[in-house]
C-alpha cells in the first residue's frame, strides 16, 4: 500500500509540523503547505489523502481562519470534510542562537527582538510582561518562521517564541521552556479528507498512532462529534431557535457555536455548529434526522464530518 500522504500548515518545524509527525505513521508522507487555504485546496483536489490544521486552541479560542475555510461562502471545497481530530499540548520556549548565552542565564537585557506568531504572544503574556517589557515584537507566519529568522541572524540579537521540536530542528539554544501562562494550553487539530478519495471510509487513526502529547493513550472514545453549517433567514423571528431545537430534538449536545460572515449579504452570516452524540441502536440515524429538520428551517445547510471524540480532559 502506498504511504499516506499529509498536508499540514506550514513551514517545516511548526506546531502542525509536530502535530502530524505525532499522530500519523513514520512512513507517512508529509507535505507542508503555505497557508490554510492551500491545505484545504490540496484535499480538494486530492493532492494529498488528508491535511491536519489547527481548529482552536485551549487559551486563544478558534482560529479563524479554519473557520473561514469550513464556512467556505464560495463552494470551493465542497468535497473536503471532517474525519478525525488530534490534541496537542503546546509548551513555548524561547529561542536563541547557539551559545548566545551561557546555560542558566537569566538576564536577557541585549535581546532586542522577539520573532513568533500572533497566537503565541496572548499565551506567554505573563512571562513576556516580566522578562521582555518593552521589547520589541514581531509577528511572523508561524513559530517555526521565528525561530528560522533567529537561526540565520548573525549580529541582531533576537529570540523566538517557538516549540523545542523547532529548536532542535533549526539548531537554536532552549534558553527558557515551558513559557507559556497555562500548563494545559493545548490545542485541537482537525483532519481532513476528501470523500471522493479511496481514503473516504476509512477511520485516519487506524491508521495513525493516537497516543496523545500528554503521554496518555486515547481509547475507542463512547462519543463522536459532528459539525454542521447553515445559514438563516433574516426576516424570521426565531429562526436560529428553531433550528438549534432540532439538534436537542434529535438528541445531539451541542458543544460550540461559531459565525462568520456568509459574503453574501452584509450581515448574514454562516454558524458553524459543533455538538456530540452517542452512537446508539436508536440514535444511529441521528445526523441523517438533523439534516433533515435543517433543510427545513435554514439554508445551505451542510454536513461537515463525523468523527470520533479524542478528547483528553485538561
Amino acid at each position: 500500500m502506498d504511504p499516506l500522504r499529509v498536508a499540514f500548515l506550514g513551514p517545516t518545524a511548526s506546531f502542525s509540523h509536530q502535530a502530524a509527525v505525532e499522530s500519523f505513521r513514520p512512513e507517512a508522507e508529509l507535505f507542508p503547505r503555505v497557508s490554510f487555504a492551500d491545505a484545504f485546496a490540496a484535499v480538494q483536489e486530492e493532492k494529498v489523502d488528508y491535511a491536519i490544521i489547527p481548529c482552536e486552541n485551549s487559551t486563544n479560542g478558534s482560529v479563524v481562519q479554519t473557520l473561514d475555510l469550513l464556512a467556505d461562502p464560495n463552494c470551493l471545497y465542497r468535497d473536503v470534510t471532517v474525519c478525525g481530530e488530534y490534541y496537542l499540548t503546546v509548551h513555548h520556549c524561547l529561542l536563541t542562537r547557539q551559545g548566545l548565552f551561557p546555560p542558566g542565564q537569566r538576564d536577557y537585557s541585549s535581546i532586542t527582538k522577539l520573532y513568533t506568531h500572533p497566537q503565541a504572544w496572548g499565551q506567554c503574556e505573563g512571562f513576556l510582561e516580566k522578562m521582555f517589557k518593552g521589547v520589541e515584537r514581531q509577528d511572523v507566519s508561524s513559530t517555526s518562521k521565528g525561530a528560522e529568522i533567529v537561526s540565520k541572524e548573525r549580529v541582531e540579537q533576537s529570540a523566538a517564541i517557538a516549540s523545542r521540536f523547532a529548536a532542535n530542528y533549526h539548531g537554536l539554544d532552549i534558553a527558557e521552556e515551558n513559557i507559556e501562562d497555562k500548563a494545559n494550553n493545548t490545542t485541537r487539530f482537525l483532519v481532513f479528507q476528501n470523500i471522493k478519495s479511496e481514503c473516504a471510509g476509512r477511520v485516519p487513526f487506524e491508521d495513525i498512532n493516537v497516543s496523545t502529547a500528554q503521554g496518555r493513550t486515547q481509547t475507542t472514545p463512547a462519543t463522536q462529534k459532528t459539525l454542521i453549517s447553515f445559514m438563516i433567514r433574516q426576516d424570521c423571528p426565531g429562526a436560529l431557535a428553531d433550528a438549534l431545537l432540532i439538534f436537542k430534538d434529535c438528541g445531539m449536545n451541542l458543544t460550540s457555536i461559531n459565525t462568520r460572515p456568509s459574503q453574501i449579504i452584509a450581515w448574514k452570516y454562516v454558524f458553524l455548529v459543533e455538538g456530540q452524540s452517542v452512537p446508539t441502536g436508536q440514535n444511529k440515524d441521528t445526523v441523517s434526522k438533523i439534516m433533515g429538520g435543517l433543510e427545513r428551517v435554514t439554508e445551505g445547510c451542510r454536513h461537515l464530518g463525523t468523527w470520533s471524540d479524542r478528547s483528553v480532559p485538561l
